[in-house]
This record gives C-alpha cells, sequence and structure tokens, in this order.
C-alpha cells in the first residue's frame, strides 16, 4: 500500500505545517460549541431525552475530530517532481494526485483571517481540467509564496499551449 502514495523516486514529501492542526481544531469548535448548545438547549425543551442523544452525538463527534485533526494534518504532503507535481492527502480515503507543470494554469496564494493570524496559508493550483484543481493548506506563507511562485514559473517553462 506504501508505495502506491510514496513519493516520486528521488524525491521526499514536504509536509505542511504542524499548525493546521490547531486550525482545524479552532474551526470544529467554532461549528460544535453553539451545535452543541442551541441544539442542545432547543431539543432539551422539547423532549430532554432527545435533548441528552444530541449532546452525545455532538460531543462523539467532536472528540473524533478533535483526534483526527493531527491524522488529517500528517497526511498532507507535496513533491516538486522533474515534470511534475505531486500532491497527497487523506486518512479514510488516500489520494495521490498528479499534475503536469505543463497543465498548469493558475497558481494563487490564499489566507482567511483565522490562517492569517496562525501565520498560514493555502496555495492553489488550478487547471484546465476542473477536476484536476487542488490546494495544499496549512503552508507558513514564506513557503507558500516560494510554492506559489515556483510552481508559475515551472508552468511557464512546461508550457503545452493551451
Amino acid at each position: 500500500m506504501e508505495t502506491a502514495f510514496a513519493a516520486p523516486e528521488g524525491t521526499s514529501w514536504n509536509r505542511v505545517s504542524a499548525a493546521l492542526t490547531l486550525y482545524r481544531r479552532i474551526v470544529l469548535l467554532a461549528v460544535a460549541v453553539p451545535a452543541l448548545l442551541l441544539g442542545g438547549a432547543a431539543l432539551w425543551v422539547w423532549s430532554w431525552p432527545w435533548g441528552l442523544v444530541w449532546i452525545g452525538l455532538v460531543a462523539g463527534a467532536s472528540a473524533g475530530g478533535w483526534v483526527l485533526a493531527e491524522r488529517v494534518c500528517a497526511s498532507w504532503g507535496y513533491a516538486e517532481g522533474g515534470t511534475d507535481f505531486y500532491l497527497t492527502y487523506g486518512v479514510v480515503t488516500r489520494q495521490l494526485v498528479v499534475i503536469p507543470y505543463g497543465r498548469m494554469q493558475v497558481v494563487d496564494v490564499t489566507s482567511n483571517l483565522l490562517e492569517q493570524s496562525l501565520g498560514l496559508a493555502t496555495v492553489r493550483v488550478r487547471t484546465a481540467a476542473t477536476t484536476a484543481d487542488t490546494r495544499i493548506p496549512g503552508l507558513p506563507l514564506d513557503d507558500a509564496v516560494r510554492l506559489r511562485d515556483r510552481l508559475a514559473a515551472r508552468s511557464e517553462t512546461f508550457s503545452t499551449g493551451l
């Protein structure tokens, strides 16, 4: 199984920042706490046993998400090969995406307010095929800018004339 998702020969996976785990946990809390309080209170008033069930479900899902956040962060990796860009991610469903440099049309960097506060950014690679658009979240901002610049330069070098 590991060979199917191994880095290309002569390279190794570059991993994203561990701060992505914190980011995912903060987002989880921002969703879970209001769902727990509002949903639990509403169901408690309507029927207290259903309120307990709701609280148990939200708490269980939140605990699972909290634990998985670190594994999800560790699953992200990218490598720059000679002619292709490689990306791997996923815990339950692992994926390996290979994008030829010549097919890249747009490479951009985005960072929402929470990512900015944590010093993180996301690099998004867009191609002509909408199914091949991909992103690399959780990169330190300086690394994201350098990766964007390298990918943009390589995409021009390998341009296929689309």
